[in-house]
């Protein structure tokens, strides 16, 4: 493409704009919205308060889950702890899952249901 048709393609994009934005300047919902901007502006350097101080008066949830989704990194829950005890030997398990060590040994010996009633406490 020649220089002097790129010129005339973006003029004629100017021009479109040109046209979009006029339109914009007249429409009602536009003033509206500019004034209401303008007005929070005001009252916000009226009170000294910033964009966030102003969200987290009219949304306080909004604060509250950005916490709890910062806790939570993988985007699920964190696991019980399960403690378990052997009865016939004394040993303590303390695991998250299923797949630990001890525990799986001692579901192959003597049954899952039979190590899942060995279940001392679970916490959080």
């Amino acid at each position: 493409m020649s220089i002097l048709n790129s010129y005339l393609q973006k003029e004629q994009q100017l021009k479109q704009l040109q046209e979009e934005l006029d339109k914009l300047k007249n429409d009602e919902r536009l003033k509206t919205e500019l004034d209401f901007k303008s007005h929070l502006e005001t009252l916000m350097r009226e009170f000294d308060k910033s964009a966030a101080d102003v969200i987290k008066l009219l949304d306080p949830t909004q604060d509250a889950d950005k916490t709890s989704s910062s806790a939570k990194s993988t985007g699920r829950a964190k696991r019980k702890l399960k403690i378990y005890k052997n009865p016939n030997t004394g040993e303590v398990v303390e695991t998250r899952g299923g797949n630990q060590k001890t525990l799986k040994a001692w579901k192959e010996e003597h049954g899952a249901e039979t190590v899942e009633g060995w279940l001392v406490r679970t916490e959080d």
